[in-house]
């Protein structure tokens, strides 16, 4: 089992740009909000694959679901959220 901490920590090691919250209680479905200048230019699909390759064979696995809502800085700060 993950704690949202462990999930947030993966994700950082692979998007070292990245400003991640994880949530999620039962250690194995979670919920994510990922802030990285690494998405400018990609579709929601590609930013989404980026996040799932830092979690490797994990998904499906031991992470047996993760929400996702990716954005840029940018759109983090239209939107009003910190990156």
């Amino acid at each position: 089992m993950y704690s949202p901490d462990a999930i947030r920590e993966l994700i950082e090691a692979g998007l070292p740009d990245a400003n991640v919250e994880v949530m999620g209680d039962d250690g194995t479905h979670f919920a994510a909000r990922v802030v990285s200048a690494s998405f400018e230019g990609k579709g929601i699909v590609e930013q989404h694959r980026m996040v799932y390759a830092t979690l490797g064979d994990r998904m499906g696995g031991e992470i047996h679901a993760l929400s996702l809502k990716t954005m840029t800085p940018k759109q983090a700060s239209q939107a009003g959220l910190a990156s």
